[in-house]
């Protein structure tokens, strides 16, 4: 029996979900990142064993892809920002439906 597929999942997403790391047997975390400067969010259906570093490079990837240095960006999840991006992310508070913020470390003016 598959998981619905929560609400927020769904919120201003456009197409399928990305599938991040591999099926190792555990179940499926349906997730949400968004970037904060792209105004813009995907789906991702992840390996709960996969790392959060990995979750925020297909985010920045696909949705600020002319990003140079990732390393100048955080991951936030629950508005707390997430120290060690090479956990995997079953370590950290994320369920089905969690939405992980991507921002730019300093917050810039606006030009």
């Amino acid at each position: 029996m598959t998981t619905p597929t929560p609400f927020v999942s769904g919120l201003r997403t456009q197409g399928g979900a990305f599938k991040l790391g591999s099926a190792s047997g555990q179940a499926v975390l349906q997730l949400r990142a968004q970037v904060l400067e792209a105004w813009d969010a995907i789906r991702i259906d992840a390996d709960p064993s996969a790392s959060v570093r990995s979750l925020k490079h297909l985010a920045l990837k696909e949705l600020y892809p002319g990003i140079q240095n990732d390393d100048q960006y955080v991951v936030k999840l629950h508005g707390w920002e997430i120290l060690d991006e090479d956990v995997p992310i079953s370590s950290t508070a994320a369920k089905n439906g969690s939405i992980f913020l991507i921002t730019d470390r300093r917050r810039r003016p606006v030009e």
